[in-house]
């Protein structure tokens, strides 16, 4: 099972909001997922941003991929920094 963090859209017509979850990339974008890991509101004033370190990390560790966009959001919050970090720590 290939398992990607991607953004799930919520929200009404025009007013877009997404989770960011862990979902098998065989699903659809809006469809079955495994967790939800945080929340993005592109409305909001300066991208608002809601994310569990713990979680993404320990999804990252297990192999997901994240999409361009998520790794974008992942990357502004310092999140990849600190999961390669802990990668080359470890070797």
């Amino acid at each position: 099972m290939a398992v990607k963090l991607r953004l799930k859209r919520m929200g009404a017509k025009q007013k877009p909001f997404y989770r960011i979850v862990a979902a098998d990339s065989r699903f659809p974008r809006d469809g079955r997922f495994i967790e939800v890991v945080g929340t993005y509101d592109p409305i909001k004033g300066a991208d608002k941003v809601t994310i569990d370190e713990e979680k993404t990390i320990a999804w990252l560790n297990k192999g997901a991929q994240p999409t361009d966009t998520v790794k974008n959001i992942l990357s502004n919050a310092g999140i990849i920094k600190k999961f390669n970090d802990a990668k080359n720590k470890k070797n």
